[in-house]
């Protein structure tokens, strides 16, 4: 038997599910809750300083027959650093964390004052970019720098854009050449799960890693 839903189930009213459509959520993504990979966007500032932006609700694909591999952000906010930044600069780096730097990579959302280096005043270090004008961030094991390729809005005249970056190149931290998938690899932003039938507490989002690979495919 399978449940159907196309309205708000009268049982998630009242819960965090139902007023986050104030932060931008739909009721939706806590019913489906796909997880998506999390990371950290970084970018100069009009003024020099590193900006840092915990982003996820993302997707990487190929696309000009393999010529090109794209990372898609799909809600960036309009009145953002990041947003502003890219749209000035055109250039910037997702830095990929590992469960051990997930707490300074999250404090960059406090530590967002336009005069700070907000990747320093969390605690991270600045290394400069191979191939981008945009900092990267030493302690995350994964970094892709990026151009902006295009941007779009999902429905015309809303507050967040969804931007294409072009991958340029990348770097790998050697210990994780072997698995970037582990306990210690890729983080994923889940949304609080809720059951539309039997609705209990509910909060916002938690973060997770991938736990067991099934059927890989040889060829």
């Amino acid at each position: 038997m399978k449940y159907s839903y196309k309205e708000m189930p009268e049982q998630m009213k009242g819960t965090f599910g139902d007023f986050s459509r104030n932060f931008g959520f739909s009721w939706k993504e806590f019913v489906v809750t796909v997880p998506s990979p999390l990371f950290l966007v970084t970018t100069y500032k009009a003024n020099g300083q590193p900006n840092a932006c915990m982003q996820s609700w993302a997707t990487f694909t190929s696309a000009d027959h393999g010529n090109g591999f794209y990372a898609i952000l799909a809600s960036v906010n309009k009145n953002g650093h990041l947003y502003t930044s890219i749209s000035e600069t055109k250039e910037a780096v997702i830095n990929f964390m590992s469960a051990e730097y997930h707490a300074a990579c999250m404090s960059t959302i406090k530590n967002n004052q336009y005069e700070e280096d907000e990747i320093t005043a969390s605690g991270l270090t600045v290394e400069k970019a191979s191939w981008v004008n945009a900092p990267l961030v030493q302690e995350c094991f994964m970094n892709l720098e990026c151009k902006l390729k295009w941007e779009k809005e999902i429905v015309p005249g809303d507050d967040h854009a969804m931007l294409c970056l072009e991958v340029i190149g990348l770097h790998i931290d050697e210990n994780h050449l072997p698995d970037r998938t582990g306990e210690s690899g890729i983080l994923y932003n889940i949304h609080y799960q809720v059951n539309p039938e039997n609705v209990g507490k509910t909060a916002h989002d938690y973060a997770g890693v991938l736990q067991k690979k099934i059927d890989v495919m040889e060829y």
